[in-house]
């Protein structure tokens, strides 16, 4: 779990994810990433149970930072990301699960549905959308939403994936990385209620840009 700069929801995102009901054991990996708002203090503070490990860095690294330190931790045989931020319902981690105990897929994704009442603008599903179409041309493969949150993956194969980006643009990292290595991509919905900018909502269209060099970057360049 990334986190930064939010103190108004940390506290029910983690207790939410706790009460997830899982067909194995879990345990949940936190990283603060420099929050500055109160965060830290919370988490510091906080009477988790065994199964919650508390992760800092010293200043803000980006979310794809975060994740790869996280995943640097990770001891079970699948990880997942889930943001604090509430926007994705913590229990659809769930849903992700059936496809890779069984065997089907070594990644799975939970696809958004995109409507009037979750949605946080037209632009921003019009950006989302356009991005899935440049990665579904780029590697010719047919998926529906690679800015997803949710994905879980087995770990030995996330940890492979030789990820780089520090921001928001490894999510299409992780979905360009996984599609080269020839890895089919497993998708369920899920459920999703997105911020409003005054929310604190933090993707903004700048973001969208940095996805799409993201794309042709893993793409064209031999660079891992």
């Amino acid at each position: 779990m990334p986190v930064y700069n939010e103190r108004e929801r940390v506290e029910r995102a983690i207790a939410e994810v706790l009460a997830t009901e899982l067909p194995d054991d879990f345990e949940l990996i936190i990283i603060d990433d420099g929050s500055t708002d109160g965060t830290r203090e919370i988490l510091r503070g906080g009477s988790w149970d065994g199964r919650v490990r508390l992760i800092e860095h010293e200043h803000n690294m980006g979310k794809g930072a975060a994740i790869q330190t996280g995943l640097g931790h990770a001891q079970g045989e699948f990880s997942a990301i889930f943001d604090a931020d509430l926007e994705y319902d913590p229990a659809d981690l769930g849903l992700l699960m059936p496809p890779l105990l069984d065997g089907r897929t070594n990644a799975c994704f939970g696809v958004r549905a995109f409507d009037g009442y979750t949605s946080h603008s037209f632009l921003f599903v019009l950006g989302n959308k356009g991005v899935t179409l440049a990665c579904n041309i780029l590697f010719n493969v047919y998926l529906h939403d690679i800015m997803t949150c949710h994905k879980m993956i087995r770990t030995d194969l996330f940890r492979s994936l030789e990820l780089r980006e520090p921001g928001f643009a490894i999510e299409p990292e992780i979905t360009a990385r996984l599609v080269q290595k020839r890895e089919r991509i497993f998708e369920v919905p899920v459920h999703y209620r997105a911020r409003a900018t005054e929310e604190g909502k933090k993707l903004t269209a700048v973001d969208g840009f940095r996805v799409l060099r993201t794309l042709l970057r893993c793409r064209f360049s031999n660079d891992a």
